[in-house]
């Protein structure tokens, strides 16, 4: 399985970015798809997930202002990210998971808001 994430970058605060995450390979049988970030000195923190049955869940720093969506014709999943405040700067992470001990990592992609 490989995931390509894309989509960061340099915004100014409150804007917005659409991150998306293509995956590739045996993606069959996933439970559970989901969006991180991690800062420098700090562990990576779950930002949004969306399970098989399409139930999401989000942090509570970014509930009203991101969306997590998923498009299973092209195998991509999507961070809508809405209002970014500096604090949203990150490396951000997809994630795909199959079962409890297997999980996959997208390459990271940078996000920064400016003040």
């Amino acid at each position: 399985v490989q995931l390509q994430a894309s989509g960061g970058g340099l915004v100014q605060a409150g804007g917005s970015l659409r991150l998306s995450c293509e995956a590739s390979g045996n993606i069959f049988s996933i439970i559970v798809m989901g969006w991180y970030r991690q800062t420098p000195g700090k562990q990576r923190e779950l930002v949004a997930s969306i399970k098989k049955d399409g139930t999401t869940d989000y942090a509570e720093s970014v509930k009203g202002r991101f969306s997590i969506s998923r498009d299973t014709a092209k195998n991509t999943l999507y961070l809508q990210m809405n209002n970014l405040k500096p604090e949203d700067t990150a490396v951000y992470y997809c994630n795909l998971r199959k079962n409890v001990v297997t999980a996959y990592w997208g390459q990271g992609t940078l996000v920064t808001v400016s003040s």
